[in-house]
């Protein structure tokens, strides 16, 4: 994508109120409001990203299944019924992407990415293996070292540790990432990895099955999350769908330093949607 064109399309950070907590959105593009806009003026497309009816309290909104009816909210209640939608889902995110499509058949979403799925077999993955233990028995333990060690650091401090630690792994933020050193978010995180552990074990073949037309599969080659036997085991299961395997070598942890390039790739896959629009 030429560089001149991503520096006119503006980003711009808004906090919601959506089942019951405060939720950060970033826009990208002129409309902020899309029920406001004319309808001539809207997008005639919206891209959902997920690295998440009547907007009421959730229960358990940090669990697996909170975080997917948290997605469902948002988009029952922020986007225009209308609306076509592009979902793309990153790691657990495609497992919610994959809900959302069992659970809102009904959304006019046409196409659905799902980059590096962890949907299955989680806790039997490298990373899986060192993560359950630690997430799952070993969890209060790293709830009260958390509290301990960073309930007393001042903001400063906790803000020259993350801008350190940020220029070691040369990266760059537009936002604010301070909360991500709060007791209780590091906690929440714990809580959710926990139950991701425990509860994706079995590929939900079924709903793959139905919208396999609308599905695109990525798979790393150096995913320690999702091997690369899980790609081939279902290239054998769904021999028609769009299974890609990365030719690359990116991470699982893209988002840090490869974007750009997976970015473009995506565009180009979405080519030929764009243009029946």
């Amino acid at each position: 994508m030429d560089s001149s064109i991503k520096e006119e399309i503006p980003v711009h950070e808004e906090f919601i109120l959506c089942c019951g907590v405060e939720t950060q959105v970033l826009k990208c593009g002129p409309w902020t409001n899309l029920f406001n806009e004319q309808r001539a003026n809207r997008p005639k497309l919206l891209i959902f990203i997920i690295t998440d009816s009547d907007a009421q309290a959730v229960k358990d909104i940090y669990g697996l299944q909170g975080q997917v009816e948290h997605k469902l909210a948002f988009l029952r209640t922020h986007v225009p019924k209308e609306m076509k939608l592009v979902v793309i889902g990153h790691s657990v995110g495609c497992y919610i992407s994959l809900e959302i499509l069992r659970l809102a058949p009904e959304l006019p979403i046409i196409r659905s990415f799902l980059l590096f799925p962890t949907i299955e077999r989680i806790s039997e993955s490298p990373n899986g293996r060192i993560a359950t233990p630690l997430l799952c028995w070993l969890r209060y333990g790293l709830y009260v070292l958390g509290y301990l060690l960073l309930k007393p650091w001042p903001e400063k401090i906790k803000s020259l540790v993350l801008r350190i630690a940020l220029q070691m792994m040369n990266l760059q933020s537009e936002f604010s990432v301070l909360n991500i050193l709060e007791p209780f978010c590091l906690a929440n995180a714990a809580y959710l990895g926990a139950q991701e552990m425990m509860k994706l074990v079995e590929r939900d073949n079924k709903t793959i099955r139905t919208h396999l037309s609308k599905l695109t599969f990525y798979y790393g080659t150096i995913d320690r999350w999702c091997p690369i036997k899980y790609y081939e085991d279902i290239k054998k299961d769904f021999p028609e769908g769009d299974i890609r395997l990365c030719e690359k070598n990116l991470p699982h942890a893209f988002i840090l330093h490869f974007s750009r390039e997976m970015a473009d790739m995506i565009a180009d896959w979405l080519k030929g949607d764009l243009s029946k629009i």
